[in-house]
């Protein structure tokens, strides 16, 4: 037994952990986040005040009042078609559970919308699984306050989604309910946490879903299973009722088939009494930067000439477009890392104590290694984290939007442990979550959207970041930008092309 093993067991003894014979799993999770450790430990501690996790002012949208938005009522019919669809796939593991109620719903503006919920959340007289087997599924008494104010907007919920385990993960392969398959495609992984949900949209199953987002859980699976994901400023929407990993990273958000189904649901979130106008007709006076530096360094070419492309199509629209440039960026993954582990490992202490050997190998070391880092690294990782939000900051006096790709290259294969991307070799959770974590970090809203696909089919999203509490301003760029796009034609051709065979 190395050095270090033998140092992990004498501190898990004295914390009254009594596993000393996993601590070789404990060193090589520790080597997996090496550069992290290495970079945080080099780094002086910052003379600033920490970072405190404060709700943003809430949202007001400024878009064209004669563009407010109109939603049909959905016919009971067609919640019941969606109800046997997912039935019919149910092999491909997107749900832990379905509603086996006849759907009804409120008379709110979403008219009977069916939509899917990440079993993260509670749902009244249903049980709460976190997709774990190291959760005890006990009945919720009462909503959690975000379904509370879908059921009074008029949502028909159609069942609980699939997700990594406890939402610590970015695969969505759950050893309690199976591996999600990613309809988009198959051989490539659905993203996380919030996979199900993002797989449901994808397969035709709902047009909207709710998630959660700690380190891009929302926006990672809309990248990788070809929909629209937001993550909207922190604590804009409530997360009582759902269940915490990291408190102050977690954000409960929207998926949907289209940035206007994703804005519906945010509207029903932020119990608004009908849709707000928050469309624009054009960019025109918009200043929109890309951002360079660590969002591009590396990047996969595709997602660069997708990127490329969308920047031009956002000039043609009106938009003043620029280039731009985040100091202190390389600092985010190791302020990430010293966050999320110690407030993971926090809220899940004594399930993890009690009930260890219940959870899925990937999500028991993680949080077992939180409890090896210093506690001070905490605290430093906040004065770091306040940094860094003050950069973030600084970059929109410059513009009013940034733009970069959610992921550094398109959705990775089932099983893969690593991704390359020009040259340089990352961990898979690495390579997933470093264009998506920093907005967590600094809780800006950011939204993904596809925007084409590659040739083989993979999709290729981009990502739109805003101003605290600028939430409304982020969709209406998103959707003049799927607009814009060549995903949308494609769905539009494809869509038109499904109407004319059933016709026949």
């Amino acid at each position: 037994m190395s050095n270090l093993s033998e140092s992990l067991v004498g501190y898990a003894d004295w914390l009254g952990y009594d596993h000393g014979e996993r601590a070789e799993a404990w060193v090589q999770r520790l080597e997996v986040n090496r550069p992290e450790l290495d970079y945080f430990r080099a780094q002086p501690l910052p003379s600033c005040p920490a970072y405190v996790a404060l709700p943003a002012p809430m949202p007001v949208p400024d878009g064209a009042p004669d563009l407010a938005q109109r939603i049909a009522v959905t016919p009971p019919a067609e919640v019941l078609v969606a109800l046997a669809r997912a039935r019919d796939l149910a092999g491909w593991n997107m749900f832990t559970r379905l509603s086996d109620q006849t759907p009804q719903h409120e008379p709110g503006f979403l008219g009977g919308m069916p939509v899917a919920i990440k079993d993260l959340m509670a749902v009244a007289g249903t049980p709460l699984s976190g997709g774990s087997a190291a959760v005890e599924d006990t009945t919720a008494l009462r909503d959690a306050e975000v379904i509370a104010r879908l059921r009074r907007a008029g949502a028909v919920f159609i069942g609980a989604t699939n997700l990594h385990e406890l939402a610590y993960g970015i695969t969505s392969d759950n050893p309690r309910f199976g591996r999600v398959m990613n309809p988009a495609v198959p051989d490539r992984i659905p993203g996380g946490s919030s996979g199900g949900s993002a797989a449901a949209i994808a397969a035709g199953i709902v047009h909207a879903a709710l998630g959660t987002d700690t380190a891009g859980s929302i926006r990672v699976p809309a990248a990788c299973c070809g929909i629209v994901g937001f993550k909207p400023s922190y604590d804009v929407l409530p997360r009582d009722g759902v269940m915490d990993l990291a408190p102050s990273l977690d954000h409960v958000g929207p998926l949907g088939r289209t940035v206007a189904d994703t804005a519906a649901l945010f509207a029903a979130m932020l119990d608004l009494p009908s849709m707000p106008a928050w469309r624009y007709t054009g960019l025109a006076g918009r200043r929109i930067a890309r951002l360079t530096g660590y969002f591009d360094q590396p990047l996969d070419p595709c997602l660069r000439d997708a990127l490329a492309e969308a920047m031009r199509a956002l000039a043609e629209d009106g938009a003043a477009c620029s280039v731009t440039q985040i100091d202190g960026m390389d600092a985010a993954a190791a302020i990430q890392l010293n966050t999320i582990c110690a407030e993971a490992s926090a809220s899940h202490n004594e399930r993890l104590q009690q009930r260890g050997e219940a959870l899925g190998e990937d999500v028991r070391v993680r949080l077992e290694i939180g409890n090896f880092l210093p506690g001070h690294w905490y605290v430093k990782a906040q004065k770091m984290r306040r940094q860094l939000a003050d950069y973030m900051d600084a970059a929109f006096g410059q513009a009013d939007f940034l733009i970069c790709p959610t992921m550094r290259a398109p959705a990775p294969h089932v099983g893969a442990a690593r991704v390359d991307i020009e040259g340089r070799s990352y961990a898979l959770h690495t390579a997933v979550t470093q264009l998506t974590m920093p907005f967590n970090l600094t809780g800006h809203p950011a939204i993904s959207i596809p925007w084409s696909q590659t040739q083989d089919g993979v999709p290729l999203a981009l990502q739109i970041i805003g101003r605290r509490g600028a939430d409304w301003q982020v969709l209406a760029v998103a959707e003049r930008l799927e607009h814009l796009s060549p995903w949308s034609k494609h769905q539009t051709t494809a869509n038109n092309n499904k109407k004319r065979h059933a016709g026949t």
